[in-house]
């Protein structure tokens, strides 16, 4: 039955591309073409209206979106290559495990430095290098932080204009606008067990959001364990209760079963645009500032960048806005290498201070992980393809990757004793604030966010820990645990001058022990419902860490030697109040810098209780409808749904002068986002689908036949 489906999904994706080539009945297309039309550029004019840092999943987003305003100039300017010969391997759902990109030029393969928290260990960060950034490398996973958490994000900036962009609501239908959602194939409906509500997702966004096409019994069973393991289910975690044991959807085009990513979704389907380009292998090295404009609204007026490994610099003129979206690491890091930052971090770098802002590089959270694995001899996505069989080559099998989660709260975590583990964390603020920073700013910032995670999150229905089940692995199934919302907070600094040198990457792994306590506990419990039925009957025997660890002191003892990343780092440039140590407003303009914005998942001030993807292109959607609305001079007053976005430059007054830089010269643009969905169009209505819908019913009757 799969493979009916996929025959059919397959001839109609042939269709689609065939009738989407334009000329392509003419005779192939050549490289030139396809770049052209798809905007990527060798040369480019002398300055743009906006400067994009970063062609990651953020940057492209901006682009395509800001570059539908005809009147305005767009340029993307992104480190790694455009990936067209690591193509197949980008497009491949499951080579994300059997082909790995990270070895490949299109990771930044980042590390820590040792981590005192786990062994001195030195941890791997692989981050996408490439157009489309790590959402052409990462695990395609597709789901959403919680409506409890974008409420806590909104009251710490709660008094900033433009604070209401932040909003559950306002956020909510930005993520929609992103996507399109494909519920999944009924055979693995049936098998997966899976529930959704179409309602909770987007229906014309440039991302496509489905489900693998091929399953395996473990994912059906894994909901009913963790169920009968003391956590509960839910049916619809993407409308706003993002917490218990479900399957996530996943970045999957299931019309040819491909990767969805920024570059697929954002870029590849434009028409050629006379107003925008992207050029590749374009590594920023600093922003540049006009000497003549005000200290503490400083006005960029290009921005430095190098495609011979710094050999030769070149400049891009900037004449309305520099817009960062380098992620977590890259942003703090442009603005570090520019001279904006703490004043300690740039002088002992000897770097020149252009703008002291303590928060830069501040704030930094990480989920981290830990895994538990058994073997079992019944098939494993992991053993198939090892067997080198007909799978390897299907790409329905091909588009499986891992997708039964659960996010465990508290009250699961620890019962009754969660209130004496609050209390406890509460009391331990003063014994980390001043590992956190020497600048009181900063400090007061790691209260705010360390306030709103024990009184709020902790204390909420909201997962501490994501639970993940896979089996990738050749004879073997994992149940991975991850910390969500950290206590320890870490840093992104340099320790260089020359802005091609790798930033030093802190992030502070289980410094604190409510951490390890959470995590123990999580790892604990994914250990139990591997133990439990029916799952449990799909397992044989646990091999790491093994039946040695029973004590708490053995599991964290343990867990301090095999913690990991789980890839999703956040908050670098934490939008909020200046005097807490904010990088930038609820308008995302860093505060004393007249025209450079940033939008990127090193925004959101907590961590959030999901993987990063689908917040962030919300966030890089809800972005561009700011900058377009205030450079467009739209009403006042515009939002995606039912937010009440207030222009009141009057409301921001936590933003005190506690550092060099005032927050009350940092320019507000109006905190509007735009109901338009003809973007969306422009990136997904063709004319042709006329000709879709015939091949798919020819389709349709050739299956009922077979």
């Amino acid at each position: 039955m799969r493979r009916d489906l996929f025959a059919a999904a397959a001839i109609i994706a042939v269709a689609e591309r065939a009738l989407a080539a334009p000329g392509a009945h003419n005779g192939p297309e050549t490289e030139a073409h396809r770049l052209s039309a798809r905007n990527i550029v060798d040369d480019i004019a002398d300055d743009y209206d906006f400067v994009i840092v970063g062609g990651g999943l953020a940057g492209l987003v901006l682009g395509a979106r800001l570059s539908e305003d005809a009147n305005h100039t767009v340029l993307v300017l992104e480190a790694g290559g455009n990936g067209d010969e690591f193509r197949d391997r980008i497009d491949i759902p499951g080579d994300a495990y059997y082909d790995s990109l990270w070895p490949t030029e299109l990771n930044w393969d980042f590390y820590t430095v040792p981590q005192t928290g786990a062994n001195n260990t030195s941890c791997e960060w692989p981050r996408g290098k490439v157009l489309g950034g790590s959402s052409a490398i990462n695990g395609l996973y597709m789901n959403r932080p919680g409506e409890h958490e974008l409420n806590a994000w909104q009251d710490l900036v709660s008094d900033l204009d433009g604070a209401d962009n932040w909003t559950w609501d306002s956020f909510y239908a930005a993520m929609k606008k992103s996507e399109t959602f494909t519920p999944p194939v009924d055979g693995v409906v049936q098998e997966a067990a899976i529930t959704w509500d179409a309602s909770s997702h987007g229906s014309k966004g440039p991302i496509h959001q489905s489900y693998p096409g091929y399953t395996f019994p473990y994912v059906g069973k894994w909901s009913t364990a963790a169920q009968a393991a003391g956590v509960p289910l839910t049916n619809d975690p993407y409308g706003g209760q993002n917490w218990g044991a479900y399957v996530a959807t996943s970045a999957i085009n299931p019309t040819n079963w491909t990767r969805s990513y920024s570059r697929s979704g954002y870029l590849d389907p434009l028409p050629p645009r006379a107003n925008y380009a992207v050029l590749a292998n374009a590594h920023v090295t600093r922003i540049l500032f006009n000497s003549s404009s005000p200290a503490g609204n400083l006005t960029a007026k290009g921005v430095e960048y190098t495609r011979d490994g710094g050999a030769t610099k070149l400049t891009v003129g900037v004449k309305k806005e520099v817009i960062l979206a380098g992620g977590t690491i890259g942003s703090p890091t442009v603005l570090l290498y520019s001279g904006i930052g703490p004043k300690d971090v740039l002088s002992a770098a000897g770097v020149p201070i252009v703008a002291e802002l303590p928060g830069v590089g501040q704030h930094l959270q990480d989920h981290v992980s830990v895994t538990v694995q058994w073997t079992t001899d019944n098939p494993t996505a992991g053993s198939l393809f090892a067997d080198n069989g007909t799978e390897t080559t299907d790409p329905v099998f091909l588009s499986y990757v891992n997708d039964a989660v659960a996010y465990v709260n508290a009250s699961v975590l620890f019962g009754n004793k969660a209130s004496d583990l609050k209390t406890s964390i509460l009391s331990q603020f003063d014994q980390f604030a001043t590992s956190a920073s020497s600048d009181t700013g900063v400090v007061a910032g790691y209260k705010a966010i360390y306030d709103t995670t024990a009184n709020d999150i902790f204390n909420g229905p909201t997962g501490l820990v994501e639970l993940l089940i896979g089996n990738n692995v050749d004879g073997a199934i994992r149940i991975g645990a991850a910390l969500q919302h950290p206590f320890s907070h870490g840093s992104i600094t340099i320790n260089s001058s020359n802005p091609l040198d790798y930033p030093v990457i802190d992030p502070k792994y289980l410094t604190h022990p409510a951490d390890v306590q959470i995590l123990r506990e999580g790892i604990k419990l994914a250990r139990r419902i591997g133990e439990t039925e029916p799952l449990s009957s799909e397992l044989k025997s646990e091999d790491y860490p093994g039946s040695d660890v029973q004590t708490d002191e053995e599991w964290e003892d343990w867990m301090r030697g095999g913690v990991f990343t789980e890839f999703h780092p956040s908050s670098t440039c934490s939008m909020l109040p200046l005097d807490q140590g904010g990088v930038v407003d609820a308008n995302l303009r860093v505060y004393g810098l007249a025209n450079v914005r940033v939008a990127d998942a090193s925004v959101p001030p907590i961590a959030f209780s999901a993987h990063l993807m689908a917040s962030t292109y919300g966030l890089a959607e809800q972005a561009s409808s700011l900058i377009r609305a205030y450079h467009n001079k739209k009403a006042p007053v515009v939002t995606h749904a039912s937010s009440k976005n207030s222009t009141d430059g009057s409301k921001n007054s936590k933003a005190t002068a506690t550092t060099s830089i005032s927050a009350s010269t940092s320019t507000s643009a109006p905190s509007s986002t735009s109901t338009s969905t003809s973007s969306a169009s422009s990136l997904n209505h063709q004319p042709w689908s006329f000709f879709i819908v015939v091949a798919a019913l020819m389709v349709s009757t050739l299956v009922s036949s077979i």
